[in-house]
């Protein structure tokens, strides 16, 4: 299954690379999955009681949290004070351990680690929106490595709280308030799985803005069908998918791509010889080019990741055959890179500017009369 075999290859690097600071080359697939896959079967795992998302405990991010990672911006730019257009936000997969199939709740790490994709992401949007960030039962790293039937059990258990999750924002919101959908990686499978089965030909889908399916390979003629809204073609576009997946040059996407082709898409049919959906976020269109000084700035990390800067006009971007290559590896942002120059983690981070003002955008044309 695609789900499992390429958060292999990108989330589950990424996160070892976050939690133990080794690279993945040190691993071998079949020592990988005995270190990381869980032993117990999914009957017999530990699971937290189903989350009540009416409480903000719930929540990393909602209108009335205090301490709301995701109402963070960079020097020079702030949340709406009065957001008309709600944001739905999913993080991608941070929990590591193999003592269970889907992380409990409570975990320490797993949820410092979401509060920076929240913050470095979901933050996006804050321009525009108010943000919803929900804490989920996330299928544990390990699910991604096997074939098992646990597996699949896992990721259908964290799709039931994302589900969960959305009914309560749904019933927070007034009824005919706008919505943005957004996540990354393990969370753009989610909401492909959200759009297809809960939004796809309802009155909702009448309601998304637009949906950033960030880190996750989208087929145009295998899963975009399935979707109920059609890909982005031009800047300022409402009612579509953005999706990308960020590589520097040279890039060697071979193990992604073989992975994609060999699966099944949201439709049925095989992704095999079918295009992956890549919209620049420095210009909001497939097609088109864009050198570093369209870039509006991009957030460079420190060392320790504990500070953030934005610096503008030093990251290009162009997409290619489904990718969007960068050039060269950026100075700054060499921590936590993928075998083959996959930029994975930092999917929003090097466009943070250029990705808020695309909503900004999608925003207004949204508001005009259809």
């Amino acid at each position: 299954m695609l789900a499992r075999r390429f958060l292999w290859i990108i989330v589950g690097i990424v996160m070892l690379a976050l939690a133990a600071a080794f690279g993945y080359r040190m691993f071998g697939e079949q020592l990988l999955k005995a270190a990381m896959v869980p032993s117990v079967p999914f009957a017999e795992s530990k699971q937290d009681s189903k989350p009540d998302y009416r409480r903000p405990a719930m929540w990393l991010s909602r209108p009335d949290l205090p301490d709301d990672p995701a109402r963070w911006a960079p020097e020079g730019y702030g949340a709406a004070a009065r957001p008309t257009i709600a944001t739905f936000y999913v993080v991608p997969t941070t929990y590591l351990r193999r003592d269970r199939w889907n992380a409990p709740l409570d975990d320490r790490e797993a949820n410092e680690r979401a509060r920076l994709f929240a913050q470095t992401q979901a933050s996006v949007f804050n321009g525009v929106s108010a943000t919803w960030v929900p804490r989920y039962r996330q299928a544990t790293f390990g699910a991604f490595l096997t074939d098992k039937a646990d597996a699949e059990a896992a990721l259908d258990f964290a799709y039931q709280d994302i589900l969960a999750a959305f009914e309560t924002f749904l019933g927070a919101i007034p009824a005919s308030r706008p919505i943005i959908l957004a996540g990354h990686s393990q969370g753009s499978l989610h909401l492909m799985r959200l759009l297809r089965d809960r939004i796809a030909g309802t009155p909702l889908s009448r309601r998304i803005v637009a949906a950033y399916l960030g880190g996750w390979p989208v087929s145009l003629e295998a899963d975009i069908p399935a979707l109920g809204l059609p890909a982005c073609t031009k800047p300022g576009e409402a009612r579509c998918v953005i999706a990308w997946q960020s590589y520097a040059e040279p890039a060697e996407p071979g193990a992604v791509a073989k992975v994609y082709h060999a699966s099944t898409g949201l439709t049925g049919k095989p992704r095999q010889n079918t295009e992956m959906l890549c919209v620049n976020p420095l210009t909001g269109a497939p097609a088109t080019a864009a050198p570093p000084t369209e870039n509006l700035g991009a957030l460079r990390p420190s060392e320790d990741f504990s500070t953030l800067s934005l610096e503008a006009g030093k990251i290009g971007a162009r997409c290619d055959k489904g990718l969007l290559l960068i050039g060269p590896p950026p100075l700054g942002f060499g921590r936590y890179v993928l075998p083959g120059n996959n930029f994975h983690i930092y999917d929003y981070a090097l466009f943070w500017a250029n990705l808020r003002a695309d909503a900004e955008a999608r925003a207004a044309s949204f508001a005009k009369p259809w």
